[in-house]
């Protein structure tokens, strides 16, 4: 019962005492973050669509923020603009590994230039291993073949 009763249904997280570590973070316009419904703070939630996208937040209110995520309607992808209460959202971590190669091939970069040598930073796709026979120590080999079909009158 209540005016929300629909979105503790659907919500998604489970209930319990929120940790103070969620009211603790930092969020700054441009950040990237993941929309999670918490299903004990009925109010500020996201509408069970946003649920799990990832936006960027545009503005920032007292207890809540706004964030501007991609929603597919009829075959267009729209832009919206959402308010959440910030225990529905978290940081992304997208952007982590992005980041880290940053770094690292910067510093690559720098070896590279003080010894007078060329690098690529350029990400190379994995090759496939190479074949190899599996052995098994003391294991006998066992041939599967389908059963003969017998016609039987």
């Amino acid at each position: 019962h209540g005016k929300q009763w629909y979105q503790r249904r659907v919500a998604i997280t489970a209930g319990g005492m929120i940790p103070l570590s969620t009211y603790m973070k930092t969020y700054r316009i441009g950040d990237i973050v993941d929309i999670k419904g918490c299903g004990t703070v009925t109010s500020g939630m996201p509408y069970k669509a946003y649920h799990g996208k990832t936006g960027r937040v545009f503005n920032i209110a007292k207890r809540a923020v706004g964030v501007i995520v991609n929603k597919k309607v009829r075959g267009k992808i729209l832009a919206k603009r959402i308010n959440l209460r910030i225990e529905h959202i978290n940081h992304s971590k997208c952007r982590d590994d992005f980041l880290n190669r940053v770094k690292k091939n910067e510093l690559v970069k720098k070896e590279a230039k003080a010894s007078g040598t060329f690098v690529c930073t350029k990400r190379a796709p994995v090759n496939p291993r190479t074949s190899h026979t599996v052995k098994g120590k003391g294991i006998v080999v066992e041939e599967v073949c389908p059963i003969r079909y017998e016609f039987i009158a």
